[in-house]
């Protein structure tokens, strides 16, 4: 069974990474060095103007996500897209455009098993696989970490919601299994998340992601909105830092998406490295703090069904 401090690190993990990075997000590398020297204390203001310690969607979302499968203990789409509903139209201050579009389209009456595939579909090559899935889908990890096969099913499911293209949906799968991975002391868990999907995921992601970290090149990694980009930079700073301050302070530094390689990273690093490991001085700070770590214990202690 998943410990509640490894399930707290994960978590608190991604919104330390949420919270570090929206300052400076859509900041390139140098202006964040040019003003900041290293971001590694919680900044208020920044892009968009808000208190330090504040979390975005990134957050936001996978408490939606967490707090769903908390309370229908089983995997629940609509009740995940119903929450994801119910956010949007409380006004958040930022939200992506593939997440907002299929959320206004369950909203008109599409299924949540439908409405991620109808953007989708209406998308150009190069605005359809975004990271706002892989941002949010932690909490499935947790969940599901001792059932491999529910997990990846889990996680397309999820993403689908908003994002159903394959990279977007095996990114999930992927980040999810090496995130569990992590929590059940696997011996390299990339490897057997990369090994369990292999066979369906797009060549792509596989293919990418197999070059991580050994064969990657550090400062020739991506840090785009794009999914591959998101998870090929995230991967290898958590794979590669000795702490999770080292590995959310080298990918919020990378400017960018910088919010949500945080949370990325962010969650990867607290698996791997737990709850013990992120400063103080973040989590005292954080949005959030008691309900993540409450929603942690209760994803390590409650039966989860898969629902599928």
């Amino acid at each position: 069974m998943v410990s509640s401090d490894a399930a707290s690190g994960v978590l608190l993990g991604l919104a330390c990474g949420d919270a570090l990075g929206r300052p400076v997000e859509f900041r390139s590398a140098e202006s964040i060095a040019d003003e900041h020297g290293t971001v590694a204390e919680m900044l208020g203001h920044g892009t968009h103007g808000q208190p330090t310690g504040t979390v975005t969607d990134d957050t936001d979302l996978a408490l939606c996500i967490a707090r769903s499968l908390v309370d229908k203990e089983e995997f629940d789409g609509q009740d995940i897209a119903d929450r994801f509903h119910e956010w949007y139209e409380s006004g958040p201050f930022d939200i992506g455009l593939m997440t907002a579009d299929a959320i206004r389209e369950y909203a008109n009456g599409t299924s949540w098993r439908d409405a991620g595939r109808e953007v989708w579909q209406h998308r150009a090559e190069g605005s359809n696989a975004g990271n706002g899935s892989v941002m949010r889908c932690a909490p499935h990890a947790i969940a599901f970490a001792d059932d491999p096969d529910a997990l990846v099913q889990v996680s397309r499911q999820s993403s689908a919601i908003t994002h159903y293209d394959p990279r977007c949906a095996y990114g999930c799968a992927v980040l999810n299994c090496t995130i569990a991975g992590y929590l059940r002391d696997d011996d390299n868990p990339l490897a057997g998340a990369l090994d369990r999907v292999e066979s369906d995921a797009p060549d792509e992601l596989v293919e990418t992601l197999r070059l991580v970290p050994d064969h990657s090149e550090e400062n020739q990694l991506p840090n785009s909105g794009y999914v591959v980009h998101t998870l090929q930079t995230a991967l290898y700073d958590a794979l590669t830092a000795d702490s999770a301050e080292d590995v959310i302070v080298s990918a919020v530094n990378r400017g960018g998406d910088a919010d949500t390689i945080g949370a990325v990273t962010g969650a990867l690093a607290g698996a791997r490295f737990g709850s013990e490991s992120l400063p103080d001085r973040w989590v005292d700070t954080i949005d959030y703090r008691e309900d993540l770590e409450l929603l942690a214990h209760a994803l390590t202690t409650t039966d989860i069904d898969a629902g599928i």
